[in-house]
């Protein structure tokens, strides 16, 4: 067994992660509150008036990290749901059912802000488009692992069957992400791009980035503090959550 197997066995421990997500927890928290702060008064005061949209296109810089989110919420769930299933990994299991509710949080900001934003530029709240529509889409996965995952009592089987539901869902990704590109669609396409010039102007671009980035760090935040609560529940008659109890306990006293 080499030394990164090593690492990642010792990592996957649930004291060793319990212990490492508790020292993350405070820095994802703090580091993303900064930044998405900074980002907002970027966005909301300090970058310039659309000349097409004038300032109801600043909703962008709420709807698109969220709209980014929700699909990357759910590649991690899928991911972890597949590592889960294939190599029966316990903390995996947590962490793709700790992303759902997250997930799922993005997911409807971002069909809400874009309905706020559809009304005065499509002069309605809501259309069948196709990007609309896989977003949608999306959200009932979510719910769908959500529900599933609280409709059995074995909490390791309702992870398992949760997350097949997961990777089946993985399907809609795709759809919502090229929607813009495969149909004719109300909903304009990308307007930041990896290859090629990006359609939106620099003084724009870079709060709506730092927003996306303190989403994500966020998210982990989130995610990390979720999981630390369901390994609690899950492992609660082992020695060392005895231990973390008191260990917590005396610290609080």
């Amino acid at each position: 067994m080499n030394i990164l197997t090593l690492w990642f066995h010792k990592l996957g421990s649930p004291p060793t992660f319990y212990r490492l997500a508790g020292l993350l927890l405070p820095w994802c928290y703090g580091i993303g509150l900064l930044l998405g702060l900074v980002a907002l008064y970027s966005g909301l005061v300090l970058a310039p008036r659309d000349y097409q949209q004038g300032d109801a296109y600043r909703i962008i810089f709420v709807h698109v990290p969220a709209a980014w989110m929700s699909l990357f919420a759910y590649a991690f769930m899928a991911a972890n749901a597949f590592i889960a299933l294939v190599w029966h990994i316990k903390l995996s299991e947590i962490l793709a059912m700790a992303s759902a509710p997250i997930g799922a949080a993005f997911t409807f900001i971002a069909l809400v802000t874009g309905a706020l934003w559809g009304k005065p530029m499509w002069g309605t709240w809501w259309t069948w488009d196709a990007r609309l529509t896989s977003e949608l889409v999306l959200l009932f996965l979510y719910l769908g692992v959500i529900g599933l995952n609280a409709a059995i009592e074995d909490r390791r089987q309702a992870a398992r069957a949760a997350g097949f539901l997961a990777l089946i869902g993985v399907v809609n990704l795709p759809i919502v992400h090229f929607s813009v590109n495969w149909w004719n669609t109300l909903h304009q396409g990308s307007t930041i791009r990896l290859m090629g010039p990006s359609k939106i102007d620099a003084a724009m671009a870079w709060p709506l980035l730092l927003m996306a980035l303190a989403t994500h760090i966020w998210f982990f935040g989130s995610v990390l503090m979720r999981a630390r609560i369901a390994l609690l529940q899950l492992e609660g008659g082992k020695d060392w959550v005895r231990k973390v109890a008191l260990d917590e306990g005396a610290a609080g006293g």
